[in-house]
């Protein structure tokens, strides 16, 4: 593990994300063997302190005002009224055993053509207890969020497991054509979300984060300019707008960019962090959002990082508090509850890893690992519940779930 550092500065303190064991980068070997010369480059990468100013997160084209003009021809709707209007999906069951969750684990299964779907897959997951205090939202919903994507659009959606229904949302870009509002597909991978307060961040590989607002949800089908037909059609098309046949849309206010530029299509071991996926530590002070890499074993590995939530809302730069090099390779989610971390591992074919460790002070301790279901991905603690959800991501062997974490509390 490397420290966060800023020149002039101390590390990072420990109990947010700190502290370092030292390294130098390792010479390539005399031998003009290109595999051996990638694996040097790459244990060279692995033990370069980290710079801070990689992870610098600065605001982007602020779109409050084409959103209000949209609020102007679309009626927005809550996230209760969502989930308690008509035509709603209720949930499927009997998905745990073929994705190859663990016994004793919370399983939710998605109805048979989401659960089998190749046109969209589940990524990211976050929930009601990230973004309030008291885990509760207005109208008295608890939702579980999913994200998912296509290749060129990300749909989000709300899971009422009180009721066991869910509800689909496309997510939107605004943007202003011909002096209209009208809005476009956010073509991201949408890895990783995370809810907190209002704001629903989104996680963009290589550029930063999508923000998304809950108070920013349109409702088409009560629209009088909004039509849920056309499912080839996005945004205005002779006064009238379309979302591919979604009834609901929830758009992007805002976006964090790193500084120094987008991120390139593979792990480096520096510079703007691939950002993966992303969660919420609600059980230290400030609260942070963590964001991270998913790396093959032949980049360099990868990296975790942290900023305070705060700071993500202002207007100026967000600075991390915080990062190091993940304790191994492949990490399709991470999350931290009191000082415990854990990290989904996909692997292809095979079930997948959860693995379980903390940081000392110098270093990562120790890392426990056990067997979980097959494509694992994002991680959100519940603490209420005192676990952790996840998603498997595969057709046919689709479902969202969540293991005990006596430390998620």
């Amino acid at each position: 593990m490397t420290t966060v550092r800023r020149p002039g500065t101390a590390a990072v303190a420990a109990g947010v994300l700190a502290a370092a064991v030292p390294g130098a980068a390792l010479a390539a070997p005399a031998a003009a063997d290109p595999r051996a010369m990638t694996a040097a480059r790459a244990a060279g990468a692995a033990a370069a302190p980290l710079d801070a100013r990689d992870f610098d997160l600065r605001r982007g084209t602020d779109r409050s005002g084409t959103v209000r003009a949209l609020g102007g021809v679309l009626r927005r709707t809550g996230v209760a009224a969502l989930l308690r209007s008509p035509g709603h999906t209720g949930l499927g069951g009997g998905c745990g055993r073929a994705a190859g969750v663990p016994a004793g684990s919370l399983v939710y299964c998605f109805d048979t053509a989401d659960s089998t779907t190749r046109d969209w897959v589940p990524q990211g997951v976050t929930s009601v207890s990230d973004a309030a205090a008291g885990e509760g939202w207005a109208g008295g919903v608890r939702p579980i969020l999913v994200s998912w994507h296509n290749g060129g659009r990300v749909r989000l959606t709300f899971v009422d497991p009180d009721r066991r229904v869910y509800r689909h949302v496309l997510l939107v870009a605004p943007v202003m054509r011909g002096g209209r509002p009208t809005y476009t597909d956010v073509g991201v991978h949408a890895g990783g979300i995370a809810w907190y307060g209002d704001k629903l961040y989104v996680a963009d590989t290589r550029h930063g984060l999508r923000e998304f607002d809950m108070r920013q949800i349109f409702d088409l089908s009560a629209s009088r300019a909004g039509s849920t037909r056309r499912p080839d059609r996005i945004g205005l098309h002779g006064g009238t707008y379309y979302a591919h046949g979604f009834r609901y849309v929830m758009a992007q206010t805002g976006s964090r960019h790193f500084a120094r530029g987008r991120v390139g299509g593979k792990c480096r071991g520096g510079g703007p962090l691939r950002m993966s996926w992303t969660a919420v530590d609600r059980t230290t002070w400030p609260h942070v959002l963590i964001a991270g890499e998913y790396c093959r074993p032949d980049w360099p590995r990868g990296r975790v990082v942290s900023w305070p939530l705060a700071s993500l809302a202002g207007g100026g730069t967000a600075s991390a508090d915080g990062g190091a090099r993940l304790p191994v390779d492949r990490v399709q989610g991470a999350v931290r509850t009191h000082g415990r971390w854990w990290f989904t591992q996909s692997r292809s074919g095979e079930r997948g890893r959860l693995f379980s460790t903390r940081y000392t002070g110098t270093g990562w301790a120790p890392v426990r690992r056990r067997t979980i279901s097959y494509g694992p991905e994002d991680l959100s603690c519940h603490r209420g519940l005192h676990r952790i959800f996840t998603l498997a991501e595969h057709p046919g062997r689709r479902a969202l779930w969540a293991f005990r974490a006596s430390s998620c509390s």
